[in-house]
């Protein structure tokens, strides 16, 4: 049980004096660039499913 509690001290410790949190506009721009990032990536991934079920629907149209 001591083990829990010095763990959870440490930790304390360690996110109040020696983690360097990001500023609010920082946050921002990231978290922007991100979703940004990821409805691009969604995108892509949305047209190669479109193109491939067009793909397989003409092949199977051909049989």
């Amino acid at each position: 049980m001591d083990k829990i509690g010095l763990y959870l001290r440490e930790s304390y410790n360690e996110l109040v004096h020696n983690v360097t949190w990001p500023s609010y506009s920082s946050l921002q721009t990231n978290t922007i660039l991100v979703l940004i990032g990821s409805a691009i990536f969604a995108f892509t991934i949305m047209a190669m499913d479109v193109v491939w079920k067009n793909l397989v629907s003409f092949i199977y149209d051909l049989g």
